[in-house]
């Protein structure tokens, strides 16, 4: 007898439904998996045995061949065991064909039937949705994250013999019906756990620039000696940039699930901030691997990517940063397969000048001019041309350090929720600039959009101020585009719609690299 089941599969960060063929036939007992499986699919035919024995139901004495369609897509993980189980009951006919028809099994099974958690249920649920599937079967740990989807019923169901008693109408299928999640918008002005900028004392040009990459969306270097504040000033930026739309959310969390870093299997609310060590491969800082992963460029979407010591990253793990930089997206192409994974990162780097750090601060530097300049070429200049704005972090004193930390003295450092406001509301402008359909952020207009909405607003004088920096900084065609976007932004935060000579002034302003050769 032969049936068809639905199953589901993640390629890149999307799922795509899989189509479970089961055929049983006269011959040998034997059970023969096809349709590109790796070896974990291989080995679903030793779990789903024991699983259905142990379930109270009868293995097929047969010839058992199951396909998994279409072909050339290759079938990872175990999250196909579940689809396949289902498939032998429904061809030996212990299970009404109809309890199949427009739902679609996702889970691992254990050897005595248990289901356990897989990756990727948020993805798959929303394909089997766009499919026109009406219900989807996951292990109850993940039936949470499967209901973060609209459109579509989740069952729930802890075994594999609990699915078969529902199948039967041993029990109602109401036990098993898990309610869908309500997703509301976050609050602009909620609180967020980390650093604040309240606990930075001095250093405001560095905030400043870090609130103008907030409400833009714009890469950001910072250059200074060791202990300036550089690694604490990068860890309060999450704490300013404006809350997750609901689609943003679920692309967050549908990274978080297909990576396994769900936690909970609810709605990913906060933005990312992935922090690498300089010693990441490759492959784990863009994604890769011989079964393909995100890396933390796109752990990092919709969030901050902070690179502490840029130039000890290795020189081609920063060159591999060229396109998602420019594309806000990385493309991977193995031999089995090329994969698109989103990157929309707010990249900040930090680095020394030097190999001591001391090179251009009050402090004797020891390094020769051959060792700055061999450290400072680690970071390419096609790289360094793709970061919008730089900015120098000096040292602070440390006796006003230590006034400012009296009880006498009062706080006058303005905190995150103060800042966050005026990034939030500068969005809302690019938001409704643009539309729901355009860019999310400055940072990400193209060329022509780049005329359309920054360089047709400069009035005369940020004309003429733009000619002129372009002309002194020997800025090329991405670095005279980086310094319109930059201003528009200014603009935005000024609540203005024309871009004046003083948002020009200080968008030239970060493009300046001080203490880089």
């Amino acid at each position: 007898m032969h049936t068809r089941v639905n199953g589901g599969a993640v390629i890149g960060l999307d799922g795509a439904p899989i189509c479970v063929e089961v055929d049983i036939s006269s011959g040998l007992p034997k059970t023969t998996i096809v349709g590109l499986p790796d070896a974990a699919v291989d080995e679903a035919r030793e779990r789903v045995r024991s699983a259905i024995r142990n379930a109270g139901a009868g293995f097929p004495t047969k010839r058992v061949t199951v396909n998994l369609a279409p072909a050339h897509i290759r079938k990872e993980g175990a999250g196909y065991d579940l689809p396949i189980a289902v498939g032998m009951l429904v061809a030996t006919g212990q299970v009404c064909e109809s309890a199949v028809q427009d739902t679609l099994f996702l889970g691992e099974l254990a050897l005595d039937g248990e289901l356990r958690h897989v990756r990727g249920v948020l993805s798959v649920a929303a394909a089997a949705r766009d499919a026109s599937v009406k219900r989807i079967v996951v292990p109850r740990v993940d039936a949470e994250e499967a209901s973060l989807i609209d459109g579509i019923e989740v069952l729930a169901v802890d075994s594999l013999r609990d699915w078969i008693e529902i199948a039967t109408e041993e029990r109602p299928i109401s036990d098993a019906i898990w309610p869908t999640a309500c997703v509301v918008e976050d609050d602009p002005g909620s609180s967020y756990d980390g650093h604040d900028f309240s606990d930075v004392r001095g250093q405001e040009h560095v905030k400043r620039a870090l609130e103008v990459a907030a409400a833009g969306g714009h890469n950001l270097l910072m250059c200074g000696p060791p202990g300036a504040g550089k690694t604490l000033l990068a860890s309060c930026l999450p704490g300013i940039l404006p809350p997750l739309t609901t689609q943003e959310a679920l692309e967050v969390t549908k990274i978080a699930s297909i990576s396994g870093m769900t936690g909970g299997n609810k709605l990913i609310r906060e933005r990312p901030f992935r922090a690498p060590h300089h010693t990441i491969s490759n492959a784990g800082l863009v994604g890769g691997g011989q079964r393909l992963r995100p890396g933390e460029v796109t752990m990092a979407h919709r969030g901050v990517l902070f690179l502490d010591e840029l130039p000890e990253f290795s020189v081609r793990a920063l060159e591999t940063m060229r396109q998602p930089l420019e594309d806000r997206r990385i493309t991977i192409s193995r031999a089995h397969g090329t994969v698109t994974y989103p990157a929309d990162v707010c990249l900040v780097g930090a680095m020394n000048p030097c190999p001591c750090g001391n090179f251009g601060s009050d402090q004797h530097c020891t390094c020769t001019d051959g060792a700055v300049y061999r450290y400072q070429r680690r970071i390419s200049g096609p790289v360094l041309d793709r970061i919008d704005m730089f900015v120098d972090v000096p040292r602070v004193d440390v006796q006003k350090l230590m006034e400012s930390s009296t009880e006498s003295s009062p706080p006058s450092a303005e905190p995150s929720t103060e800042v966050r406001r005026r990034v939030v509301r500068a969005r809302n402008v690019q938001r409704g600039r643009f539309g729901s359909e355009g860019p999310n952020a400055n940072a990400t207009l193209s060329a022509r959009e780049v005329n359309q909405h920054c360089y047709s607003l400069l009035d005369d004088r940020a004309r003429m101020l733009i000619q002129e920096a372009v002309d002194r900084l020997n800025l090329s065609a991405r670095g005279f585009h980086r310094v319109l976007k930059v201003a528009r932004t200014i603009s935005d935060l000024s609540e203005s719609e024309q871009i004046t000579a003083q948002h020009v002034a200080e968008a030239v302003q970060y493009r300046r690299r001080s203490n880089l050769n």
